[in-house]
């Protein structure tokens, strides 16, 4: 009599070692696969935060170097607005990225150089960072 229970229970330990086993397979593949998709993705976001304070740096090095040449070339206002968006780039936390003033520091850069840009009366983009549909005649 005791026959057929035991033929069930082994049946249903069975169906639940499966179960146990498949999910800790598909755990680990993802886990896996999921730390691999996230690095590809953190060097891609760092990769494009990268090229947009390098073309930062660039455009302050050039307003730098002409502000060197003649001095008057721009208001002081602007010079001001040039030196504190140098200071931005310069606080940025490159080496921790999980730092939490990140975002606060790129979109105050970035106000900052649209501020320069209308003021020097210029049309400088960043052709890396997303753009409205309106600007599509802009460009650098």
């Amino acid at each position: 009599m005791d026959a057929p229970d035991d033929f069930l229970d082994l049946s249903l330990n069975l169906e639940e070692t499966h179960i146990t086993q498949g999910f800790n397979e598909g755990y680990n593949n993802g886990l896996a696969s999921g730390k691999e998709e996230g690095r590809q993705v953190g060097l891609k976001h760092g990769f494009e935060i990268g090229e947009e304070l390098g073309f930062y740096r660039g455009c302050i090095d050039l307003w730098n170097s002409a502000i060197r040449v003649d001095p008057n070339c721009f208001s002081s206002r602007i010079q001001k607005s040039i030196a504190t968006m140098d200071g931005l780039i310069r606080k940025y936390p490159i080496l921790d990225p999980e730092n939490e003033s990140v975002d606060g520091i790129m979109g105050s850069l970035r106000l900052k150089f649209r501020s320069i840009c209308a003021s020097l009366n210029v049309k400088l983009v960043y052709s890396g960072y997303p753009k409205g549909s309106d600007d599509k005649d802009m460009g650098f």
